[in-house]
C-alpha cells in the first residue's frame, strides 16, 4: 500500500514538474490575473461621523488589490468584517513600515491617527462589507462586491 502511495505522489510531482517548466509558463495568458500587479483601490477614511467609502468597491475574483485604510485619530474607530477577511486571501498588513502576514484576521482598530495598508487576493464572489461595528448606517461600511 505504501508503494502504490507513493508512486501516486511521484506521479503528482512530476505533473506538477512538468506544468511548471513549460515553456509558456510565464506568458501573460496563464497568469495575468497577479503577475500584472497588485490593483490599488481607493482608501477607507477613517474619521467620526464620516462615511468610510464614495462608492461600492467593484472587485474581481482572483486578482491582488492594495487597500489603504486611514483614521484621522478623531474617535478610536474599529473596523470589522469576518466575512469578508474570510473570503479574500491577505499577503499582509503593513503598518508603519511593519510587515504583518497573519493566517487571519477579523477586525482593525485604530486608537489614534494612522494608517495600515492591506494587500490581498479576492478569492470567492460575492458581497461582503468592512464595517465600524455597532453602526447600522450604510455610510459607516465599505461595501465590496467580488464578481
Amino acid at each position: 500500500m505504501f508503494a502504490r502511495t507513493r508512486l501516486s505522489q511521484i506521479g503528482v510531482l512530476a505533473l506538477l514538474m512538468a506544468l511548471f517548466a513549460a515553456p509558456n509558463f510565464a506568458s501573460a495568458e496563464g497568469f495575468a490575473g497577479l503577475l500584472t500587479g497588485k490593483k490599488r483601490l481607493p482608501p477607507i477614511t477613517l474619521s467620526s461621523g464620516k462615511p468610510l467609502a464614495e462608492a461600492p468597491y467593484e472587485l474581481e475574483s482572483g486578482k491582488y488589490y492594495s487597500l489603504n485604510i486611514e483614521s484621522d485619530g478623531s474617535a478610536e474607530i474599529a473596523l470589522s468584517g469576518p466575512e469578508f477577511f474570510r473570503n479574500v486571501w491577505i499577503d499582509e498588513i503593513v503598518i508603519s513600515d511593519i510587515e504583518i502576514r497573519p493566517l487571519g484576521v477579523s477586525s482593525l482598530e485604530f486608537d489614534d491617527e494612522g494608517s495600515a495598508t492591506i494587500s490581498f487576493v479576492t478569492i470567492r464572489p460575492g458581497t461582503f462589507e468592512l464595517r465600524i461595528p455597532g453602526t447600522t448606517a450604510d455610510s459607516q461600511r465599505a461595501l465590496f462586491v467580488v464578481k
